[in-house]
């Protein structure tokens, strides 16, 4: 299936790819699969390399205070993390700032967990428009580089390991190819399918690269709002579990389905309206 390029300056789609043929019999070729192993490798080792200078540029840190500078995988760590950036916030904001930056694209390119504990360590640390515009640009760059992997490099995994979620996910899109864009948005606001999952099959069933990159841009943040603001509280947080209450659930949900169907509403055409 090839989507065709939406309204909003698309990009061409990407070739055709016969979904039931493809994926159904599982058939990616393991020596394409080594290969694009190996690239993958290459870039993921040259990304680590980034991250160890940036963490050679940071400021001298006193040996108690190195253990804390790593990736938080719990809140623990971002706590930790966030009380030590803290200290050289003023003095050294922008290579705080960069680091945080870096880290970001990092996780999100590779699909690595641990971008939700940076998205509440962005609002501990920096004002809510500052963290805003960067978990948003973060998301969007470290998506957008994420998609462009497993275009080139990837395919043959996602079709492999997840061919039964990514042929139910394109015929999902599929009813969504005229406003590709807003369905991106939707997604983005609502937990209904895991971020990483969208970033790695996006390619592989031709979504557009403009709408999904723009889509995600503006589509992660209202989530990212919630999050930023608790970070505001970091110190007193005890659980990830109850960032998101019933009720600003229901706010993402319903900004969602409006993001999804309203531009439906107003870009149908005279014809359409009268009928």
């Amino acid at each position: 299936m090839c989507l065709k390029s939406v309204d909003l300056g698309c990009s061409p789609c990407q070739p055709p790819i016969h979904m039931d043929s493809q994926i159904s019999q599982n058939n990616a070729p393991v020596s394409s699969s080594k290969k694009a192993g190996l690239i993958l490798l290459s870039v993921f080792s040259a990304s680590l390399l980034i991250l160890f200078l940036v963490y050679c540029n940071f400021p001298d840190l006193e040996s108690s205070e190195r253990q804390n500078l790593k990736l938080p995988q719990n809140l623990e760590d971002a706590k930790n993390l966030g009380q030590l950036l803290l200290r050289y916030r003023d003095r050294y904001f922008y290579t705080v700032l960069s680091g945080v930056l870096v880290t970001y694209i990092f996780l999100q390119s590779f699909a690595i967990p641990g971008s939700l504990f940076l998205t509440i360590l962005s609002g501990y640390l920096f004002s809510v428009p500052v963290a805003l515009l960067l978990v948003c640009f973060c998301s969007a760059v470290g998506a957008g580089l994420c998609y462009l992997l497993f275009n080139f490099f990837g395919r043959p995994f996602v079709i492999r390991y997840f061919p039964d979620k990514v042929s139910d996910w394109s015929a999902e899109v599929k009813k969504h190819e005229s406003n590709l864009l807003y369905y991106i948005i939707f997604l983005r606001i609502t937990p209904i399918l895991p971020n990483w999952f969208i970033n790695v099959s996006s390619p592989v069933i031709g979504v557009p690269f403009t709408p999904f990159f723009f889509g995600t841009l503006f589509g992660v943040a209202p989530p990212s709002c919630v999050y930023i603001w608790s970070g505001k509280t970091l110190k007193e947080l005890t659980s990830t579990a109850g960032l998101v209450s019933p009720k600003a659930m229901v706010v993402l949900f319903i900004l969602g389905f409006l993001t999804l169907f309203l531009p439906r509403v107003f870009m149908k055409s005279p014809h359409e309206k009268e009928s």
